[in-house]
């Protein structure tokens, strides 16, 4: 079996973790195959790509997360061994000598050694001899990521980065610049303080810890200090021309970015040869009892330890203290803050459960009073202000999209939301709207053929100059709407009219500060509606229930995920089965907007 890089980054979650996976020690330091290896890495892969597609909200909920399916990672899958296949390119032409990857030879490089009788073993994405060894990581994540996301940041209104490009284009840390004084553009504590980010291991600096111990392993096989170490990634700046060579979309090399994480490696080597320790500390004590919860969980994330289902278990699925809105975070009377999982480990498991006398946020005081005793919370003022702003027609929108991991046609960037479909509601006046009549639709039949600008020039048509654009959670429909209006611009004046018409309707059934200031709303921080049954969530999934009968259950397409795969999966069947399945995905989009009409009568009807 061996201990492998994924397996070392897990088993150094907590002490539980080895245990719940019952290593035989025999086992340890067994041989293991490059094809078992590769079953092990592949899960890992689709999940990096699946995390680069959910949107988290500023609550942390990842809703998107329990519709993922085999079927979806299945079709990820290819893209990323592309992504692989491009980046030993891109190698092979900025360092010459000689490369070694998967796609280009039977098996990748590997190293491997044996220490306290146990064996650890690692494959290499790309390994590069050109005189010098450069180990090259391939991450399906983008640049952006470490560019803005991480180290951006601002400076006395000027916006600086921790990191340069050389002029071969890859990126190194500011540190790294000969004869370079960081003050000059930043203080160096502002520096240092970003560049902390890098060494969170279970946030953004996950895949330099990971490159840190797959350095580990091959030092200790080698003892070659002398090595170079990066990560490639996939330019989240490029934007793709359109050109296809024999039905296959062709890249230039500036797809992907390589960035020197040399040094930085280097200084993680302190941390992970302590986690090696504690690794076979746990390997010896084998010790399965629960053990407190953490962010080494990663609970929320596609990353998640696998037995989070295990250890979360005794948490209720709906209700738990971490279920208030806006994040569980409580003062309590000697100031000292309890929040997150740290509620749990404390014993507040459910959301009663923590003192009334910490709750001083309004919301959590609703949320509670609801849950305690079993009442709706309804701000009838604030939602019959918000009814009456709206203007008519209401156009109720709902775009489908494949965000794929690399750009599929002209215009496109990586993860790209690609729109395929969308569903139209036209309500005429307040509750006017036919669900048969009223109802229009675009759906493309074939996802290698780029079918935005007939969807764009189907939505003018049936889109106007006035009224109000409505969407559950807007802000996705109105970015597809300013990219297609850049793809297209013939079609951008009246695109952007629909964007500055755009509503949500979150803004009704939830809140929008700013909205309601505007309109001179008291409670404007309050939320408008609340139900125990929401338990701290506004998603479709939950309020759905609380104002309709629509379900989704007796659908053949019931979520996003499975749209996406029907619709990727368009070109693998026969012509019976692709009828039903195009039916399928249009019966799913058009319930989208349905619910959306009928969510907003049974506002109208709660607010009188």
């Amino acid at each position: 079996m061996a201990i492998t890089k994924t397996k070392f980054i897990n088993y150094s979650r907590c002490p539980r973790y080895v245990a719940l996976d019952e290593v035989k020690k025999e086992r340890l330091n067994a041989d293991i195959s490059y094809s078992d290896y590769l079953e092990e890495e592949i899960d890992i892969k689709k999940f990096e790509l699946i995390s680069q597609m959910i949107d988290i909200d500023d609550e942390g909920n990842e809703e998107d997360l329990i519709d993922i399916v085999d079927e979806q990672l299945e079709i990820m899958l290819p893209y990323y061994k592309k992504i692989e296949q491009l980046a030993g390119k891109k190698v092979e032409d900025l360092f010459g000598g000689n490369s070694i990857y998967a796609e280009k030879t039977q098996d990748q490089k590997s190293f491997e050694f044996i220490d306290n009788g146990i064996k650890y073993l690692c494959y290499v994405d790309i390994y590069n001899d050109n005189g010098k060894i450069n180990i090259i990581e391939v991450k399906a994540t983008t640049s952006r990521k470490f560019i803005k996301d991480i180290t951006g940041g601002y400076y006395k209104k000027e916006k600086y980065s921790l990191f340069f490009k050389d002029d071969k284009g890859i990126f190194h840390l500011k540190e790294d610049l000969q004869n370079y004084n960081l003050e000059d553009e930043m203080p160096k504590e502002e520096y240092y303080k970003k560049r902390l980010k890098l060494k969170d291991k279970y946030k953004f600096g996950k895949y330099i810890y990971d490159l840190a111990v797959q350095r580990m392993f091959i030092e200790k096989d080698t003892k070659n200090y002398d090595i170079n170490y990066y990560l490639a990634v996939l330019n989240h700046e490029y934007v793709f021309d359109g050109t296809y060579i024999d039905g296959e979309p062709k890249y230039s090399n500036d797809i992907i970015s390589l960035f020197d994480f040399t040094n930085l490696t280097k200084e993680l080597q302190i941390d992970v040869i302590n986690e090696k320790e504690v690794i076979e500390k746990y390997l010896q004590d084998m010790n399965a009892q629960p053990t407190k919860l953490g962010f080494f969980c990663e609970h929320k994330q596609p990353s998640k330890c696998k037995y989070c289902k295990i250890c979360f278990d005794f948490i209720p699925k709906i209700n738990s203290s971490l279920n208030y809105m806006g994040g569980s975070s409580f003062k309590d009377e000697y100031g000292e803050t309890h929040k997150g999982l740290e509620l749990i480990n404390e014993g507040y498991i459910k959301l009663l459960d923590v003192p009334e006398a910490w709750i001083k946020n309004p919301n959590h005081m609703i949320q509670r009073e609801c849950t305690e005793f079993h009442k709706e919370y309804i701000d009838k003022e604030k939602i019959k202000i918000a009814l009456d702003s709206l203007k008519y027609p209401i156009y109720h929108l709902d775009f489908e999209t494949f965000p794929c991991p690399l750009p599929k046609f002209k215009g496109e960037v990586c993860y790209t939301q690609s729109p395929f479909q969308f569903s139209l509601h036209i309500e005429k006046g307040p509750g006017i709207c036919d669900k048969e009549k009223d109802h229009y639709e675009f759906l493309s039949d074939n996802p290698n053929i780029d079918c935005r600008e007939d969807l764009t020039k189907a939505l003018c048509e049936h889109i106007g100059d006035k009224g109000t654009v409505f969407a559950q959670s807007y802000s996705f429909e109105k970015t597809r709407l300013k990219e297609l209006g850049i793809i297209y611009p013939k079609y951008k004046e009246q695109l952007n009219k629909m964007i500055d018409n755009a509503f949500d309707l979150l803004f009704i059934v939830k809140n929008n500060k700013e909205f309601y200031k505007e309109l001179n709303a008291d409670n404007f921080d309050k939320v408008n509606y609340y139900n125990e049954l929401l338990s701290g969530s506004y998603s479709i999934k939950k309020t759905l229930p609380i104002f309709s009968d629509l379900k989704y259950e007796n659908l053949d397409v019931k979520n996003g995920s499975q749209a996406m795969v029907t619709y990727a999966n368009f070109i693998n069947m026969n012509n019976e089965e692709k009828k039903f399945k195009y039916e399928a995905l249009l019966e799913y989009c058009k319930q989208d907007t349905w619910a959306m009409v009928v969510i907003l009568n049974k506002l109208r009807e709660i607010s009188k």
